[in-house]
């Protein structure tokens, strides 16, 4: 059996992997070939930057309907 030649990590791919793990959903086999294909470096970046734009968009959010 010949097993699937490794992907290169993408930025894009990364994108999607720490997104879907913020909401909870994710497949086992595509958590399975991401633990493969992916740089956990590359997952740590994203999901502080993930992070950091969801806080700003809470707090973004917050002052909003305060000020209504």
């Amino acid at each position: 059996m010949a097993e699937k030649p490794s992907r290169k990590p993408s930025l894009w791919r990364t994108i999607k992997a720490v997104a879907w793990s913020f909401v909870g959903l994710r497949a086992k086999g595509d958590y399975e070939e991401d633990v493969k294909n992916l740089s956990p470096l590359h997952i740590i970046a994203v999901g502080l930057v993930g992070i950091f734009v969801f806080v700003a968009v809470l707090v973004l959010l917050v002052n909003w309907a305060v000020a209504r």
